[in-house]
């Protein structure tokens, strides 16, 4: 199967001129006639990054308030049709989507938002919607908690795919829940940097025997508009690069197929082989062979978690909206 990594920076918190950029990548996928195709971490409409050097702590900031309610008003909401152009595409060539969102969910109240990878398959459908199981230190001060809901994989071509947002690439649990599922194409969303994404794609291609994508965004000082709120203080050296890209691909045998690339825009095109897995899956399956559900086990709770749950006039028991 054809593969095709974009890494990408969004026109930052612009979430139609961001989409509009993730369109020209499937244009191009498609023309090489990749089946599927990956984009980093919250790249629509971007990663949170002015928390750390803006004092993103401090209790009620005015700044941070005007900050974040513009971060609200650029975030994906899916139920309003936001990622329909990108569903469109999807379906036009025939080819699968894994893309990170900040995702504002109507079924969460419709004010928060959430770390999500989004599955989208040939079909144009929305596979499903992983919310970041936990937010990475100050991105707690952005990002809501998620749950379990996402921890799904889905038969794309020859191969089970599953994916994961940055860190929580490192919960051994997590990885296991796709494990136990069968995965062997694993993607691994990023919001960009080749420290996180050197070591980890070659340990996780080793310890699952699957293919490893590691996708990342990139966010340079150029890429920040001149009305962005507090852009000053956000980024005060000229031509800085803040995320520097790192997306990568490993093999079964935990090698690099393709190391990781830094500092450019770029679309990165790659065949994986199915048959590479069950090779390697000969001496070590971690959910087959040389699994022990004997003594370990692991239980997942796959419900999406939700504040209230309302019981109608028929019985009929619903959240305040259908949850994706």
């Amino acid at each position: 199967m054809r593969i095709a990594i974009a890494q990408i920076a969004p026109v930052f918190l612009d979430r139609a001129a961001t989409i509009d950029k993730v369109l020209a990548r499937i244009d191009e996928a498609a023309a090489q006639s990749c089946r599927l195709i990956a984009f980093g971490e919250t790249v629509v409409p971007g990663y949170p990054a002015w928390l750390c050097c803006t004092g993103g702590a401090q209790f009620n900031d005015p700044a941070q308030k005007e900050i974040h309610a513009h971060y609200l008003d650029q975030a994906v909401c899916l139920e309003r049709g936001d990622l329909d152009a990108v569903r469109e595409a999807a379906a036009r060539y025939r080819m699968s989507v894994v893309l990170g969102v900040a995702e504002r969910p109507e079924d969460r109240g419709g004010h928060s938002i959430y770390c999500s990878r989004i599955i989208i398959g040939e079909d144009g459908a929305i596979l499903s919607v992983h919310r970041k199981l936990m937010p990475t230190y100050e991105e707690r001060l952005a990002w809501g908690i998620g749950d379990g809901a996402g921890l799904v994989v889905h038969r794309i071509g020859e191969f089970t795919l599953g994916a994961l947002n940055c860190w929580e690439n490192w919960l051994p649990l997590a990885r296991g829940a796709l494990y136990a599922q069968g995965e062997t194409l694993h993607i691994a969303l990023w919001p960009g940097t080749n420290n996180n994404t050197r070591d980890i794609t070659r340990f996780i291609a080793r310890e699952s025997r699957s293919y490893v994508i590691s996708v990342c965004g990139m966010l340079r000082e150029s890429d920040v508009p001149a009305d962005f709120p507090h852009r000053d203080a956000f980024v005060p050296t000229p031509g800085e690069m803040i995320n520097n890209g790192g997306s990568a691909l490993a093999g079964p045998d935990g090698e690099f197929i393709i190391e990781p690339v830094t500092d450019k825009e770029t679309l990165l095109v790659a065949e994986l082989d199915p048959a590479f897995v069950r090779r390697e899956r000969q001496n070590f399956d971690v959910a087959g062979h040389y699994a022990r559900p004997d003594v370990l086990t692991l239980t997942v709770d796959r419900r999406r978690q939700v504040m209230a749950s309302f019981v109608d006039e028929s019985g009929a028991i619903s959240a305040r909206a259908t949850a994706l």
